[in-house]
């Protein structure tokens, strides 16, 4: 798969002390800052990271779930006929508000219940921040995507 770059999405106690931390890893600022989320779109590795906040960690870890983000509706059909050429459970969403965009995707899970997207971006901002200065004003509506 060409034009692709891996999603990461983990669930995170203290939101600010991650955005911290993730800054110093990936010597990077993040592309979407909201008051329940942040993305961090890295290109070099290719990663889509975001934080999902949710006030404290499952037993299971953090992890929310693993993806690929493609870059058409094309890779993404292509991925859907895989999937059912191989017999895989899938659940598929057309134009899915969720983290802040726009996106149609589907769910398949590994043998382990790893659960992975592969998504493809319709929309970058369902809701836009407003700079103030040097600081971002972030959305106080929570989304609920990404199960």
């Amino acid at each position: 798969m060409t034009g692709c770059k891996t999603h990461i999405a983990l669930q995170v106690a203290d939101l600010n002390r991650s955005l911290a931390f993730y800054q110093v890893l990936l010597d990077a600022y993040p592309v979407k800052h909201k008051a329940d989320y942040v993305k961090f779109d890295v290109a070099d590795p290719g990663l889509n990271l975001t934080l999902n906040a949710s006030g404290e960690i499952h037993p299971s870890g953090a992890l929310s779930h693993l993806g690929i983000q493609v870059d058409s509706a094309q890779a993404l059909q292509m991925a859907i006929a895989r999937f059912r050429a191989a017999g895989l459970a899938m659940v598929e969403e057309r134009d899915t508000d969720c983290c802040y965009a726009l996106q149609d995707k589907v769910w398949v899970s590994d043998p382990d219940g790893n659960r992975w997207e592969i998504f493809v971006v319709k929309v970058a901002d369902t809701a836009p921040e407003k700079t103030v200065g040097v600081t971002k004003a972030v959305s106080q509506q929570p989304t609920t995507c990404c199960p």
